[in-house]
């Protein structure tokens, strides 16, 4: 080998891994998709429909009725629930000085993104729009009979 392979070899920077690099660009992507994501979300929940006050219970169950709306309703909540977690680990990385403080923090707030989605994803695709003890059911629900005396 000769001089300059050598001097090349000692000077060379170590390789580093590419996750910074896809977390940034996440960040990016994923703030651009969640503002389509959220401004289609207000404007059929607000405004196409009959304003904010209209939402309720069986306007939520008439969306979710429909497999299209959880999944875009799951998909807003998991990029913003990734989103929101990858900015908050940039948080601990940059003030965390130690190194055990910085794994715990980042230890807590997985945990806590995994129970949010998790706890997220149950009540949008284990949602019965058609409880029989609620009083406002949507229209498309088989209205209950009345007990014989």
């Amino acid at each position: 080998m000769d001089e300059t392979a050598n001097i090349a070899a000692i000077t060379a920077e170590p390789r580093r891994s590419s996750f910074e690099k896809y977390a940034w660009l996440f960040m990016r992507l994923s703030g651009a998709v969640l503002l389509v994501l959220v401004l289609v979300h207000v404007y059929v929940n607000v405004v196409a429909g009959d304003g904010v006050f209209k939402v309720d219970f069986a306007f939520v169950a008439g969306k979710w009725a429909s497999p299209f709306w959880q999944l875009w309703d799951f998909l807003i909540l998991l990029l913003a629930v990734l989103h929101g977690t990858n900015g908050v680990r940039v948080i601990i990385a940059d003030y965390a000085a130690r190194p055990a403080l910085r794994f715990w923090l980042n230890t807590l707030v997985t945990a806590a993104a995994a129970l949010m989605l998790v706890a997220g994803a149950l009540t949008i695709f284990t949602f019965d729009p058609c409880p029989g003890a609620v009083g406002d059911l949507p229209s498309f629900c088989p209205v209950p009979a009345a007990p014989s005396h």
